[in-house]
């Protein structure tokens, strides 16, 4: 009797010896994850031997070349954050079919919006499937420019958010954008604002060393060939590194040229 239960012991303790895990994260999405399960390295049994799900064990069946974990049985709410641990024997390593069904989608919606003349942008969301950072893009020079980064809080019912943005004069249009596992990205409604900022403008008439706006500004700047060789904020540019000629500036909400002296 002794050596049976020391023989099992030793068993048990070679079992973990020779083990792994296989972790996956992501949310609760009503739906169910598909393992394919192969033999292990010996030829005797299957490659996993217990599933947990948020440290609870699993009371699946897991003893087949393939088997179905049920999620539905812990009572997750849609958007629940999971944590999937396959444990498997050294040697072999089973394959999550559908990984994707738990992983945070893209599915918000805006609720509402504001923008103050301070440039704070303002906004509210519902229907979050799990964390996924949101892009605002504003509309200036007839393209969309990035502006903004904010990690999504992912949770199902109402979220709220704010971040500072540079305004130009008159009409700002701005969007919300999400990109999940899919690669696809997904756009909000327009977000609209009339500033009652005063229009900007440059000079001098004669363009040599610097060039100097009425105001601090967003700005590019461009060669005869369209490459970009000058960006940033603020009301004055340094042109000593430039080369005599023609440029394309973008500015406040205005596309314009010049010549450098």
């Amino acid at each position: 009797m002794r050596k049976s239960i020391l023989l099992l012991f030793f068993s048990f303790l070679i079992l973990f010896a020779y083990a792994d895990k296989f972790e996956l994260s992501g949310v609760y999405l009503g739906k169910n994850l598909y393992v394919m399960n192969n033999f292990d390295d010996s030829g005797v049994g299957f490659c996993v031997y217990e599933v947990t799900i948020n440290g609870q064990t699993s009371s699946d069946e897991i003893n087949s070349s393939a088997f179905e974990i049920d999620l539905g049985q812990f009572n997750f709410e849609i958007g629940e954050k999971i944590t999937v641990i396959l444990h498997y024997k050294n040697g072999c390593l089973p394959k999550v079919i559908n990984p994707e069904v738990i992983q945070p989608k893209s599915s918000f919606i805006l609720q509402k919006s504001d923008l103050d003349e301070n440039g704070t942008l303002y906004w509210t969301t519902v229907k979050e499937l799990g964390s996924i950072p949101f892009t605002v893009q504003q509309f200036r020079w007839n393209k969309w420019i990035t502006v903004g980064k904010l990690d999504g809080k992912g949770n199902n019912e109402s979220n709220n958010y704010k971040l500072n943005v540079r305004l130009h004069s008159g009409k700002n249009t701005f969007r919300l954008c999400q990109t999940d596992f899919s690669g696809i990205p997904r756009y909000s409604a327009k977000i609209i604002y009339q500033s009652k900022q005063k229009q900007i403008s440059y000079g001098p008439e004669k363009i040599k060393d610097n060039l100097i706006f009425s105001d601090s500004t967003l700005y590019e700047i461009y060669d005869s060939y369209g490459t970009i060789i000058l960006k940033g904020y603020g009301a004055k540019i340094d042109l000593k590194g430039l080369q005599t000629g023609s440029y394309y500036i973008n500015y406040d909400n205005t596309m314009d040229s010049f010549k450098k002296r």
